[in-house]
């Protein structure tokens, strides 16, 4: 990561902590990944060698620009998906002066929709960040999108155990994957597709 991006990284990062601190409705909060599960996923990013990565829950960019830092490094590309345009303007804008907007396709399009379009083993990495009570329905797309030898990382998964334990028992139940749960920031599962 260059000097301009851990500048603006940084800066994102307060930004999002000042403003989610005043609002009471999750869904007014831009609810902003922990930097260290950022910097994470930016290392796994560039260990697995992804470079088709889809992101869902873009919010204002924060997390998409380390993992778009990570796949550029990698000769790839990513896409990420968000329901709300005014967040997703707000991310083109942030990759735009991270000069990183070429590496990302910005999709205004419900997360369900965008793993149900995506094809078999699509996915060298997807990132869940979204609405954690749709993620068991989302299960078995997430399965079918991802490569064999792909990773899934799920965010929230201490913080929120209880939104996610019916998801997290899916995972736990598919001889499909193997799982490992990092407690980094609010808690970081890692799901890989065996063969």
């Amino acid at each position: 990561m260059d000097e301009n991006l851990t500048t603006l990284t940084h800066e994102l990062h307060e930004y999002g902590v000042a403003h989610d601190a005043d609002k009471p409705d999750r869904l007014d909060r831009l609810r902003n990944l922990e930097p260290d599960s950022a910097a994470l996923l930016a290392l796994l990013v560039r260990a697995t060698n992804a470079r088709n990565l889809l992101e869902l829950g873009t919010s204002n960019g924060y997390s998409t620009l380390w993992l778009a830092d990570a796949v550029r490094a990698n000769g790839g590309r990513m896409t990420s998906v968000e329901l709300d345009p005014a967040r997703s303007a707000e991310a083109a804008s942030n990759l735009d002066r991270a000069g990183l907007r070429s590496v990302v396709d910005l999709r205004i399009q419900d997360a369900a929709d965008a793993l149900s379009r995506s094809a078999d083993s699509q996915w060298d990495m997807v990132f869940l960040d979204a609405e954690r009570p749709a993620y068991r329905s989302y299960w078995p797309d997430l399965v079918r999108v991802l490569r064999p030898g792909g990773l899934l990382a799920v965010d929230n998964v201490l913080s929120h155990a209880d939104q996610v334990a019916d998801f997290r028992a899916l995972v736990t139940a598919d001889d499909r994957v193997g799982e490992a749960l990092t407690p980094t920031g609010a808690g970081v599962l890692l799901i890989v597709r065996h063969q």
